[in-house]
């Protein structure tokens, strides 16, 4: 351990200090004033970026700006760091492939309370915040709702005060950018590093080795026990970058760790000599595939192999990280369970469970059992999903050829727990073939949910719903054996971020009538209920509405070349691009608006006016999600050219929805589409998020729509749709999509209209996959639910069509949803799964 730190004077920058100063003087950020702001802020830019204010380029002042904020955060951050030395009590290791951070300067600002100071400093330099904040491009870490709910979770961890460590994966290019061309989702690179990334820390002394592949050996130590070592045939390095996770203006900062992976030998001066420059740097391209994308398309044995790569890479860095550099030298590993509780993020990270029992067993030297029940007080794992293709299975050739000695380890956890299996029904082979963490069928499959489930001390689901149906049918046989591990914990969204910071309107309007104590305990907003009855207040609630759908307009105008009208309803459909969240549900809807206008049918003045948002990206690999994609673009451009629906339908898709864009959009909505398959989505936050900000929800009782829903009330809800059991009931009858084609005029017109070429340049062919899916096939019932779907729309059209009634229930939406703050998600969590304590 090193004798002395860094610690950060917010003007003079950094000195360093003995690590006994730093236990008797903890670190202070004081009060930064507007001349010590553009004292720092120049300095920086000086001898920072090496420019004078008069030739910085916007890049430059962001950099500076940036890096000057950061520097008022070090002093707290290192003070938390030195804390923990002085005060070792147990932490969370978050483990998550993802993390969708969003823009840092504003989430920044706002946690220290410098948003004033820094932009009265700027201005006094002739520079604007609003400019400076739109050049920071935000990193793709993440794919949607995991990654979004990750980075809601460590924020509400630190505003907490509660010691986390967030490990993941700095992917080089996160996430693709999404374009369309001629209709079709491209994807291009994720470039968020190009321009600096002002906000990590590298530390590549600190690097990680990991090993892949080669062999194990076995050899009987000086005690006289057979013990096991891996000798990997080939390693990476794991470089951490550092990046700050500050509470809400309470001096707290944690910690988020990225790996990225390097090679141990990157460049071979003999071979680049010889004149093969490529081969000269073949390791360090190897290696750095590795970090290099978010999700490597995996329809190939190397992309999955790649995939593999990645969850193992970030694991073992993320927990040789934990137990050999945080964690004393002479730490007694017995008492690790009180230092620190590891959260699987889903199913990705947990090759961890394996890569600590190794750690434990053939490193430290440690007993089998003792370690097993060591390992299995410090893992937790979250469920995220209920789709059965969602719950990772790998392939046993694959684990036994790139991590044989892990293969090993697993297949011993799986004897001893079938073991206690057949002890407890003996004769059940069926239920042990059914529990068996390794599976015969198709391929003989490490299945990753049954390894988290046997080693976690809890599992949990994120809504109500979810946890009652991954009990009682993803896991059936699991709950029946370890009732008490399973649990519910809804999830929950961050209000600084998605309340305070995007909607500044709304949340001075609520400040004003309830003071801001509602940032931190967002249960207070109950205290607006009985403000849904003021009609002065109400009128206010639209003022602010209104000036968030003008302020969207204006982006999407820059950003996409939309021209919106701010007459409509604003009905917005944002997620994760999949057919069972069923945008095609929300297209037939709009190809049948359109029909309905464009046959004469209906008349469009008794057509609500609506705007019908969609904000999507689809795996690169997952051709029906980008074909319907195409299919939406192809329905906008002819529906926002067709002068027959002028003024009363428009659609807008802008390419590359991202929490930025989120930021901006979700205050605007009128309408939330939360629309998927009841017993299908896990929970969702982006329904949490659209109601927060005074949104109305149409969804099916599903994920946490049935939770929000009980709380709002049915009358500010706009239900539809079978419920579970009956999308059970009508499956287990045989679904048979057509039938309601042939049945309902309406659907029938819509399916036909897309499939006569009216949508596609008269190119009958252009979406027979999509309609061929749907009528023969329409694996989540999209057919099924049309017509309800239908009818709720028309209760919309009713319903806002009173708009002192609909305020009254968006108001109502706004104070009946503080239950879904991720401070509440998290202290659930602390009580029930973690136990854990806050650092004061």
């Amino acid at each position: 351990m090193s004798d002395s730190a860094y610690t950060i004077d917010p003007v003079k920058g950094p000195r360093v200090v003995p690590t006994h100063e730093l236990a008797l003087a903890p670190v202070q950020s004081p009060p930064l004033s507007v001349d010590g702001f553009v004292e720092a802020f120049l300095h920086e830019l000086n001898y920072g970026q090496g420019v004078s204010l008069a030739r910085a380029s916007v890049n430059d002042q962001h950099l500076a700006l940036a890096r000057t904020v950061r520097r008022y955060l070090m002093a707290r951050w290192l003070e938390a760091l030195a804390q923990q030395r002085r005060q070792p009590v147990k932490a969370v290791g978050y483990l998550s492939a993802e993390y969708l951070l969003g823009r840092q300067l504003d989430n920044a600002l706002l946690a220290t309370g410098l948003v004033d100071v820094v932009r009265e400093g700027l201005a006094q330099c002739g520079l604007s915040l609003d400019t400076l904040r739109d050049q920071e491009v935000e990193p793709g870490l993440g794919n949607g709702g995991l990654g979004r709910l990750a980075a809601c979770f460590i924020d509400s961890l630190a505003t907490l005060s509660v010691p986390c460590i967030g490990y993941g994966i700095r992917y080089e290019y996160g996430i693709f950018r999404q374009t369309f061309v001629e209709g079709r989702q491209v994807e291009q690179p994720d470039t968020w590093l190009t321009l600096g990334a002002p906000w990590e820390f590298p530390h590549p002394e600190s690097a990680q080795l990991v090993g892949f592949a080669g062999t194990t050996e076995r050899h009987v130590d000086a005690d006289g026990v057979e013990r096991t070592t891996w000798v990997p045939e080939w390693s990476v390095l794991g470089v951490p970058y550092n990046y700050m996770v500050p509470g809400y203006q309470n001096g707290r900062v944690n910690t988020l760790r990225l790996w990225s992976a390097r090679a141990t030998k990157a460049f071979d001066l003999e071979i680049f000599n010889s004149g093969d420059y490529a081969d000269a740097v073949r390791a360090q391209t190897f290696a750095e595939n590795i970090s290099k994308v978010l999700y490597p398309e995996d329809s190939t044995p190397q992309g999955k192999e790649l995939r593999l790569q990645q969850q193992y890479f970030f694991v073992a860095c993320s927990l040789a990280d934990f137990v050999f550099e945080i964690l004393h030298n002479d730490f007694d590993l017995t008492r690790l369970p009180e230092r620190i509780i590891f959260q699987l993020n889903d199913t990705h990270p947990v090759i961890a469970v394996p890569e600590l029992m190794r750690l434990l067993v053939d490193v430290k030297g440690m007993d089998w059992d003792q370690a097993w029940q060591i390992t299995q007080q410090c893992f937790a794992y979250t469920c995220h999903t209920l789709l059965p293709e969602a719950l990772e299975v790998w392939p046993v050739e694959l684990i036994g050829r790139l991590l044989p000695r892990h293969l090993e380890i697993i297949d011993r956890i799986n004897a001893e727990f079938l073991a206690e299996v057949r002890a407890k029904w003996p004769g059940d082979e069926m239920r042990v073939r059914r529990m068996s963490i390794i599976s015969d069928y198709p391929e003989r499959g490490v299945r990753m949910a049954h390894l988290a489930t046997v080693a976690a001390a809890k599992v949990n689901g994120v809504a109500a719903l979810h946890s009652e149906l991954l009990r009682d049918k993803v896991l059936p046989d699991f709950s029946e054996l370890w009732p008490e591990k399973f649990i519910n914990v809804t999830n929950g969204i961050t209000p600084r971020r998605f309340l305070r910071q995007a909607n500044p309107g709304l949340s001075g309007l609520i400040t004003e009538a309830i003071g801001d104590g509602w940032v931190t305990d967002l249960e207070r907003l109950r205290e607006l209920e009985p403000l849904a009855d003021d009609a002065a207040f109400r009128a206010r609630f639209r003022e602010v509405k209104l000036a968030n759908k003008t302020r969207l307009f204006d982006l999407l105008r820059r950003r996409d070349g939309y021209e919106l009208s701010n007459g409509h309803l604003l009905d917005v459909m944002v997620k994760r691009l999949h057919e069972y969240k069923r945008q095609s549900l929300k297209l037939l809807h709009i190809v049948t608006l359109y029909d309905q206008i464009v046959s004469g049918r209906v008349d469009p003045a008794t057509i609500l006016p609506r705007t019908v948002v969609f904000g999507a990206k689809a795996a690169p690999g997952y051709r029906m999600a980008k074909e319907t994609i195409y299919l939406v673009n192809a329905v906008a451009a002819v529906v926002n050219e067709d002068p027959a629906v002028e003024g009363v339908l428009t659609v807008a898709f802008p390419a590359n929805y991202n929490v930025t864009l989120a930021e901006t959009l979700i205050p605007a909505a009128d309408l939330s589409e939360q629309i998927s398959l009841a017993g299908k989505e896990a929970s969702g936050t982006g329904n949490m998020k659209f109601a927060l900000n005074g949104a109305l929800t149409i969804g099916t009782d599903d994920g946490a729509n049935v939770e929000i829903r009980q709380l709002v009330g049915d009358d500010n809800f706009f239900l539809f749709g079978m419920a579970e059991p009956e999308v059970a009931e009508l499956g287990e009858r045989g679904y048979v999509p057509s039938s309601f084609y042939e049945a309902d005029e309406d659907l029938k017109r819509a399916i036909d209209l897309i499939s006569s070429g009216v949508f596609s340049d008269g190119d009958r062919t252009a979406f027979e996959p999509l309609v061929s899916n749907l009528l023969h096939e329409d694996r989540f019932m999209a057919l099924a639910d049309y017509r309800a779907y239908l009818d709720a729309q028309a209760m919309v059209e009713k319903a806002y069509g009173d708009q002192e009634a609909w305020s009254r229930s968006a108001i109502l939406n706004v104070a009946r949803c503080g239950f879904f703050s991720s401070d509440r998600s998290m202290r659930d969590y602390i009580e029930r799964v973690w136990h854990t304590t806050p650092v004061t």
